[in-house]
């Protein structure tokens, strides 16, 4: 979503734009049919391989060497002045295309989601020991390797300020389209009953399990009006604890979920939940969707959370499923505080727009070109 909503909204500004990435997702004009981006993407050799979700797989090794290749090729056929990478393999990927064309004199931005070796213990790879350690050291050197470091969130600005003098390093937050948001078509809270929407990835580093357990504690306690929709994928992740904890009348699942769709998907809550912790220095792009939804939001006490929600959110200091219970439950208790939020959420969110954003992102390229 950061990446192609950044190149949209660069695009509006009048850069001219290439993409290069692996054979899998969907053609970016079913999003945006106006875009004149070409996605120039790598031969589909490892056809059995369509793993679109986020997180580490060791079968992208293969297909990074193969985007390394790509990437050389585009940059030498379109002359690029800049190169953006995004995540640690595609700032790594973005360096090696510079310093192969070295001649061509090519800047590259390095775009940063989240940690590398936090979220690939998140998805249950790297216990420790000596393959951890090197995962570590390469991260190090790939947080050094751009011109200039972009970073979607402050905690991990603060996590890699030892690797990159500070003035290498702005936080570009996550912006939201409140356009595609028309709250005529918002569901009304109905007396009693509670929407509690999450859309996202069903994914542990985003807090699904949290969810997954607050679900159960609400239902245990006999809460009959609140009502979940998840919305995400991989739907395998979660179908098979919702049969076996018999939470099926409690939660709706909505699966594979469209970007295009997301709208009318969030607008089906009441109010929204974002379970994901800090630990792999991670932004939270799905608030502010919420926030274009008018939502209030239960989640953590994060720096980027406060930064986006204010007084919208109900912030949870106890980074366990009982927290979030809690959360749930005192807005479940208290219905007038829900509308105040609302409105404050969906005022806030007209501040974070991508076109704030791409101009930030320009002031950047504009130093190192």
């Amino acid at each position: 979503m950061r990446i192609l909503e950044e190149a949209l909204a660069l695009e509006k500004k009048g850069f001219s734009i290439d993409m290069v990435s692996y054979h899998l997702g969907r053609d970016i004009k079913t999003v945006a049919p106006e875009t004149k981006i070409k996605n120039f993407r790598i031969r589909k050799i490892m056809f059995w391989y369509d793993k679109e979700e986020a997180g580490p797989n060791w079968q992208k090794i293969v297909l990074d060497i193969f985007l390394v290749w790509k990437t050389v090729k585009v940059a030498f056929l379109k002359k690029p002045d800049i190169i953006h990478g995004h995540l640690h393999e595609g700032v790594l990927i973005g360096w090696m295309a510079k310093n192969i064309l070295f001649w061509r004199k090519m800047r590259l931005v390095a775009d940063f989601h989240g940690e590398l070796v936090s979220e690939m213990e998140s998805h249950g790879y790297l216990k420790g020991g000596i393959i951890k350690k090197a995962f570590s050291f390469l991260e190090r050197v790939i947080f050094s390797l751009g011109d200039r470091t972009i970073v979607s969130s402050v905690e991990l600005k603060d996590k890699i300020n030892n690797f990159k003098r500070r003035d290498e390093i702005a936080v570009v937050l996550d912006g939201v389209n409140v356009d595609r948001y028309d709250l005529n078509k918002k569901n009304k809270i109905r007396d009693g009953k509670l929407g509690v929407i999450y859309s996202g990835a069903f994914v542990e580093n985003k807090g699904i399990s949290l969810l997954l357990n607050s679900i159960t504690e609400i239902f245990r306690e006999k809460h009959e009006g609140i009502h979940f929709i998840l919305a995400g994928s991989p739907v395998e992740n979660i179908s098979g604890f919702i049969k076996k904890n018999n939470l099926e009348k409690m939660v709706e699942i909505v699966s594979p979920l469209e970007y295009k769709n997301l709208p009318e998907t969030n607008m089906k809550g009441d109010i929204a939940v974002d379970p994901k912790t800090s630990e792999t220095g991670q932004a939270s792009g799905k608030i502010l969707q919420y926030m274009g939804a008018g939502l209030p939001v239960v989640c953590f006490d994060r720096k980027n959370n406060r930064k986006y929600l204010g007084k919208a959110g109900y912030y949870v200091s106890d980074k366990t499923s009982r927290g979030i219970t809690e959360g749930i439950l005192h807005l479940f208790r208290n219905p007038d505080k829900i509308e105040m939020m609302s409105r404050i959420s969906r005022k806030r969110a007209e501040k974070f727009s991508w076109e704030n954003s791409a101009e930030k992102i320009i002031n950047i390229y504009n130093k190192i070109r």
